[in-house]
């Protein structure tokens, strides 16, 4: 992460932390909002290719169900993660050498029917996913040691921002390398890109694959902190937050979807307590002032308040 993105990215941690212990509620808040931001991050990857997921909800369901199902056997949380990004990473890459052939709303379309087709798996078979009721994940131990709730909430808040950091460190030196710079080639100059003797469809699957792993890695840290889960993980409203987010963070950069989610769940979160019955509306008049007034999303607004500070300097 350049010096550029370093600053505000440790001043929003900073700032996380504060208000998390001003306002113990938030810290469960945040942590579903870091989780959520790992798997816009994979979103935002697509993005740079001109395409959009509308079912990468289906990667934070594998990622949770992963976690759910492994801990009977696995109680360590150092073990659960892992197993929940590879999980994620494996489905992706099946996936992807599918979808991969496909663009625009093809791409898309075919994202939302593998989502719904798991989420249809998940509450049938419910000898082994306890259909609609979910499955109730115990709390684990990290690095050996059973916390106390309070302690285990800090400690996912935490360790939630320091994957945040250095995961969104590793995106930014991804989009940098001569593979992330061809992504963009796919949306503008695909014929182009295979002529210089690149495959589109091998960057694309590489940055799918990718988008997977972070989305699996969020759901199990979804998982690990509601500690339950359940089909609703995959179903297509889930899939439509991560566009949602996306959308409202902005794509300049890979602090927007974290952004994003953060402004998302407090949001949601007081317009829910506000109006019970009305907070989708809210939601939907957010994202109708982000696109109409600033279509860059809150890290534009952002950065044009950087840059409006740097030229009266």
């Amino acid at each position: 992460m350049d010096r550029r993105l370093a600053l505000p990215a440790f001043a929003g941690a900073a700032l996380v932390i504060g208000l998390a212990a001003g306002a113990p509620w938030l810290k469960f808040v945040f942590t579903i909002a870091l989780a959520k931001g790992l798997a816009v991050t994979g979103i935002l990857l697509l993005l740079r290719a001109g395409q959009v997921s509308f079912g990468h909800a289906l990667y934070i369901a594998v990622g949770a169900y992963t976690v759910a199902f492994a801990r009977p056997h696995v109680g360590e949380m150092l073990l659960l993660l892992p197993l929940a990004a590879a999980a994620g990473s494996i489905v992706g890459f099946a996936v992807g050498l599918f979808v991969a052939r496909y663009r625009d709303i093809f791409f898309g379309m075919l994202n939302l029917a593998f989502s719904m087709v798991f989420y249809s798996l998940l509450e049938k078979l419910y000898e082994y996913t306890k259909g609609t009721d979910g499955i109730r994940v115990e709390r684990p131990t990290i690095a050996g040691i059973a916390l106390d709730r309070v302690d285990y909430e800090w400690t996912m808040l935490i360790g939630g921002l320091g994957l945040a950091l250095t995961l969104g460190w590793l995106v930014s030196r991804f989009l940098l390398s001569p593979l992330g710079q061809a992504l963009p080639a796919i949306k503008t100059r695909e014929t182009r890109l295979e002529f210089a003797g690149i495959s589109a469809k091998r960057v694309l699957l590489v940055a799918y694959v990718i988008s997977a792993t972070l989305a699996g890695l969020g759901g199990g840290i979804i998982a690990c902190t509601t500690m339950h889960v359940t089909p609703l993980l995959s179903y297509w409203t889930h899939s439509g937050e991560l566009v949602f987010i996306a959308i409202l963070g902005g794509g300049g950069s890979v602090l927007g979807p974290y952004l994003g989610a953060v402004a998302y769940e407090l949001v949601r979160v007081y317009a829910a307590a506000a109006f019970p019955d009305g907070w989708q509306m809210i939601l939907g008049a957010v994202l109708l002032l982000i696109i109409l007034f600033a279509a860059r999303g809150l890290w534009g607004i952002y950065e044009d308040i950087v840059l409006r500070k740097g030229r009266r300097a």
